[in-house]
């Protein structure tokens, strides 16, 4: 069986491990998975990721962040565009999470960017997910 929004499975199966209180969430690799990985971990989001080559697909190994009462940094993730509707936002238009504490993740033009760096890049692009 095909995935049909290998994104969402990954932010559902993140959103787990930290309810769950995993150290750590295997999730099937990919470019674009590893670049929303990257810009997590920048934003403080997460500790850490590699990328284990397992001779497929390979897997990207992400480490969760928890404060000192143990509950998980990200409180909530989301996916904002799926496969059935994209959302697409100009340099304007980019969304601000929770007032600047949470942030947005978009795909544009110059890569995989926060909505500050974006904003900054004055690049609009699709909202991938939005992470508080």
């Amino acid at each position: 069986m095909s995935m049909t929004d290998p994104m969402a499975d990954m932010l559902t199966r993140i959103r787990n491990a930290g309810m769950a209180s995993h150290a750590k969430v295997d999730v099937p690799s990919s470019n674009v998975k590893a670049a929303v990985a990257a810009v997590l971990k920048d934003l403080g989001f997460i500790k850490n990721f590699k990328i284990v080559t397992d001779g497929k697909q390979g897997l990207l190994r992400i480490y969760l962040k928890y404060d000192d009462n143990q509950s998980p940094v990200i409180h909530e993730i989301k996916r904002v565009s799926t496969p059935g509707c994209r959302v697409y936002v100009g340099k304007e238009d980019i969304p601000r999470i929770k007032n600047g504490l949470g942030a947005s993740i978009l795909s544009t033009s110059k890569g995989v960017l926060d909505d500050v760096s974006a904003r900054k890049a004055q690049v609009g692009g699709e909202v991938i997910c939005s992470v508080w």
